[in-house]
């Protein structure tokens, strides 16, 4: 099978800033998106054939140069074009994301056109039969006439008719829109299936569910239980919810003040002996709380998110005793009291509204936050930000009346405080009939039917393997996931792949890597994307990967952003340190996240544990607000993390090709327990640049156990004169 151009090579080509904007293949694969994006709730099956490959993930065997990208064959820009090494038996490979009816290709040549080739067909990827073949091809603009049902189409070049490669403006395939060759037509909306409990506050019973889903939960850390309590508007007495693994609740309400709990939404650490550090992947949403003692406790680690909540009180982000926890996220909310940090090492705070802030352990960020403390680094240690350069809210389940839809929020540039603190928040109402309600047990290729068929999806509580990767493909197409759903992928595929079109949506879900070595596990955009999407972004939200843990799981690298304009806003990416399956080579995974576009933007970002970078950067002007990171534990020695001359993989890597940089916020600590002796040369690298900054910038030793000669390059001082203590290197800015 041919495997196209690996994601690990060298960088793709970037737009500057003056010439990148504005480009009409951009403006019509944005129109196109519009468009489709008003697919009407149960769309019909066309006996028309219409195009299906522009703006599907496509492949080759060569480029003649970082030019001309695959990519550029099905952008509908006929002044753009891919072109091959100056060789034969080359190939273009597009894939439809799903089974689909083909009737016809037609193929633009340029100048560099195949004299003999062939038109293949695949359902798989493997094995590939002939649809069409000519040895007399005449270049131009050929139309040629198919049947055959496929997921997979490809221009096989046998032999050139010049000196150099074969070279498409345009590579149209045309078929059905069924989706999957003639499949049934898969209904949209329909009931969430049996691990969402919806309840009003006339439910009985309301407090005996919350205790037993959290006796079940409270400490399956890694079990395969999953659930999501929905309250309708109205007020609700008297309930203590204590939110375990894998839970969330969250208002149906478009509003906070819509859905009221006199009492408390609590996570503690009991079971943990009074250690939050492991309290992780849970949230909570959309609800004002009224707590009981005028202060809601809140013990998280990472990926626990805290959005759209309004605390009529004071917020405890410690466990009971103050024992250790370890990060967590808030955004779009409003803590009318203050904010107790007391041991949480890091935390991030984005456009919300707290009335006071206390203590500062060791990085605590914020950016668009009415009441924050003022910038303080590195004592105290807090880094604050007037404004959040630009976001745009997670989307969320509501009832409108007696009807479910999604809000998506609008985007904001430059935004402080909530979203909806005047009132209705800004932003498009989607329809539940305008998604695939997926289920417990629903496949990858009926997942993939039912993008192609033009809906969105809404993943319900549960664990799905996927056995192909599911592509979402159309523009402003919304994956939301409820109660943690959780994607494993067999086979070593990847699980998620997006085309570089506008305004997708990922929110709410986790990626958990498969026994079989996955290339990578969520790809924003085919290598070489260079559509601009400043307008109308992709964002990844509350979106979580793991290797290992819950069993043995790989992946040489778990997240790769090659889409511009990207917003990555609260993410874990984590190769697990604990739990099942887990050893340096029992769950392998080289790279965390991997960011090629230009103009990509994270706002709380978590990454650690990996083999090798945990994060690296090559588009230009990316920006970082919060980062945390742990070097992997269990490195064996010092020579299994030996970089070249260089001791260790910096915990964030710049590349030395990039121009412009900044990042705010930014920890990296060491814990190497198996051999204490181990030394990082740095936490972090980047080139010198007049355009490449960082501020406030820490590296700690936990406990003595490894440490760090720098912070970044060769600033900062060594953490190795702190001993045990646990008390960080800092660095205010660089350079």
């Amino acid at each position: 099978m041919p495997t196209g151009i690996p994601v690990d090579a060298s960088p793709r080509r970037r737009r500057p800033a003056s010439t990148r904007r504005g480009i009409a293949g951009v403006v019509t694969t944005a129109l196109f998106g519009s468009l489709l994006a008003l697919v009407p709730s149960s769309p019909a099956a066309s006996a028309e054939p219409v195009l299906v490959s522009q703006g599907k993930s496509v492949t080759a065997s060569s480029q003649e140069h970082y030019g001309t990208p695959a990519t550029d064959a099905v952008d509908g820009d006929n002044g753009s074009r891919w072109a091959s090494a100056a060789s034969d038996a080359q190939w273009l490979q597009v894939d439809l994301g799903a089974a689909t009816e083909l009737s016809k290709v037609v193929l633009q040549w340029e100048a560099a056109y195949a004299k003999a080739y062939r038109i293949e067909l695949s359902t798989n990827g493997t094995d590939w039969s002939t649809a069409y073949s000519t040895t007399t091809g005449a270049g131009g603009t050929e139309t040629v006439n198919i049947t055959g049902t496929a997921r997979y189409v490809r221009m096989q070049g046998v032999t050139r008719a010049t000196g150099y490669g074969y070279s498409l403006w345009e590579f149209k395939v045309f078929g059905s829109t069924g989706g999957d060759g003639g499949g049934p037509t898969l209904p949209g909306g329909g009931d969430l299936g049996p691990n969402v409990h919806v309840v009003d506050p006339s439910t009985p019973g309301i407090q005996a569910k919350l205790d037993q889903v959290f006796q079940e939960q409270e400490s399956a850390q890694f079990g395969s239980g999953r659930h999501a309590f929905l309250l309708k508007p109205g007020t609700y007495n008297n309930l203590n919810a204590q939110i375990g693994f894998y839970t969330q609740i969250a208002g149906l309400g478009l509003r906070p003040g819509d859905t009221t709990i006199n009492g408390d939404v609590t996570v503690d650490a009991g079971w943990f002996n009074g250690n939050a550090t492991q309290n992780f992947w849970r949230g909570a949403e959309g609800l004002t709380v009224n707590p009981v003692s005028g202060t809601n406790r809140w013990a998280v680690s990472q990926a626990s998110s805290f959005r759209r909540m309004h605390v009529k009180g004071a917020l405890n982000l410690a466990p009971n005793g103050y024992g250790w926890a370890s990060g967590g996220y808030i955004a779009d909310s409003k803590v009318d009291g203050q904010v107790g940090n007391y041991s949480q090492q890091q935390w991030y705070t984005r456009d919300s509204s707290i009335g006071g802030w206390s203590n500062s352990v060791w990085n605590q960020t914020f950016s668009g936050v009415e009441g924050a403390p003022a910038n303080g680094f590195p004592e105290p240690r807090y880094t604050t930000l007037e404004t959040t350069p630009v976001s745009r809210e997670k989307p969320y389940l509501y009832l409108d009346g007696n009807e479910y839809k999604v809000f998506a929020p609008a985007k904001r540039t430059n935004a402080r405080g909530t979203t909806w603190a005047n009132g209705t928040p800004q932003g498009e109402s989607v329809p539940l009939s305008r998604f695939y309600v997926v289920k417990p047990g629903a496949t990858a290729a009926t997942i993939n039917r039912a993008l192609a068929q033009g809906l969105n999806l809404l993943f319900t509580p549960g664990v799905y393997h996927v056995d192909q990767t599911i592509n979402v493909n159309r523009a402003n197409t919304i994956v939301l996931g409820l109660g943690l759903a959780t994607i494993i992928p067999d086979n070593g595929v990847t699980a998620m792949k997006v085309a570089d079109v506008d305004g997708v949506r990922l929110a709410g879900f986790l990626i958990d890597a498969g026994a079989v070595n996955s290339p990578t596990l969520l790809e924003l955009g085919p290598q070489n994307s260079s559509a601009d999407h400043a307008a109308n972004p992709t964002t990844v939200q509350d979106v979580y990967i793991r290797v290992g843990g819950a069993g043995a799981g790989k992946a040489t690298t778990s997240m790769v952003v090659n889409s511009d304009d990207a917003i990555v806003d609260h993410t874990w990416v984590w190769r697990a340190d604990h739990g099942e399956g887990v050893g340096w080579e029992t769950n392998r995974a080289d790279y965390g996240v991997r960011v090629n576009g230009d103009d990509v933007l994270a706002t709380g970002l978590f990454v650690e544990h990996f083999n090798k970078y945990d994060v690296e950067w090559f588009g230009e002007r990316g920006k970082t607000v919060f980062y945390q990171n742990e070097k992997a534990y269990d490195a064996p020695n010092q020579a299994a993390i030996q970089n070249g001359s260089t001791r260790g993989y910096a915990a964030y890597r710049v590349d030395d090709s990039v121009n412009t940089h900044e990042a705010w916020g930014l920890g990296s600590y060491s814990n190497y327990n198996v051999d204490p002796t181990i030394i990082q040369d740095h936490g972090f690298k980047a080139p010198v640049k007049p355009g490449v900054k960082f501020h406030s910038l820490l590296t700690v030793s936990l406990g003595g156990n490894g440490h760090y000669a720098h912070v970044i390059n060769d600033t900062g001082a060594s953490t190795v004169p702190a001993g045990t203590s646990t008390v960080p290197s800092t660095v205010v800015s660089f350079p």
